[in-house]
């Protein structure tokens, strides 16, 4: 297991352009398109990535190497990402960074109380503000010398991304057309419509979230989302409208 100063691998000084140089994020997100984006965050910043997208996942490459950094969505297909912040924060030794990320409008003080360092808060665009959200937390001696400037820099993920997680979500829809899986439907399309700015589904997402949470029939909304989601993988470019 690699000790702090190998995460953050000092061999490779960060620099102005590139503060998170050296560094090894791992991302625990079952959306693909939100991956995309920290993806090409990571890439701007020079930072690796690894992705896992599940707890099991997660905790198979937890055992083969230490991060620099974890990012964990707070909803995934096997449990709550709050579960793995909390475990991370615990181990001895520590990941040095901790970050959680939800659309959820709770999720930074459940990240803080599970033991996160901070948080993203769904959609994740700007390039500056993911940047400063990792150097905030850490060491003085990774950090780039000298001045920097801040990058106003939007990040736009491949579309084709998108397409991936609905074709995901038709699947998941056809599989599990009732039941508790349709939690995680309406939790997954929630947080990717929203990170697509997706009016239309993420409100269907949310009328399928709350129907549930009140005990109540699913059918109707549930047609309605495998109607939008079917809408997006044949006719991709109204999925903004």
């Amino acid at each position: 297991m690699e000790d702090l100063e190998d995460a953050f691998s000092p061999q490779r000084t960060p620099t102005a352009r590139r503060p998170l140089l050296g560094m090894t994020i791992l991302v625990v997100e079952d959306s693909l398109y939100a991956c995309e984006a920290l993806r090409l965050m990571c890439l701007r910043s020079g930072a690796r990535i690894r992705r896992a997208d599940c707890l099991a996942s997660a905790r198979r490459h937890l055992q083969v190497y230490r991060p620099s950094a974890v990012i964990i969505d707070h909803g995934l297909p096997d449990g709550s990402g709050l579960e793995l912040i909390a475990e991370l924060n615990a181990a001895v030794p520590r990941v040095g960074i901790i970050m959680g990320m939800s659309g959820d409008g709770t999720g930074a003080s459940a990240a803080a109380a599970a033991g996160a360092d901070g948080f993203f808060d769904k959609p994740m665009a700007s390039l500056a503000t993911f940047q400063q959200a990792l150097l905030d937390h850490m060491p003085n001696e990774f950090q780039p010398s000298g001045p920097r400037a801040l990058c106003d820099e939007v990040i736009e993920p491949d579309p084709v991304a998108y397409l991936d997680d609905m074709a995901h979500a038709a699947t998941l829809l056809e599989d599990h057309g009732d039941g508790p899986m349709m939690d995680y439907v309406a939790q997954f399309l929630g947080g990717v419509a929203r990170s697509a700015e997706d009016g239309p589904l993420a409100s269907a997402a949310n009328d399928l979230a709350q129907l549930r949470e009140a005990g109540r029939g699913t059918r109707e909304v549930a047609a309605r989302i495998a109607g939008l989601v079917q809408e997006r993988l044949h006719q991709p470019q109204a999925r903004m409208s």
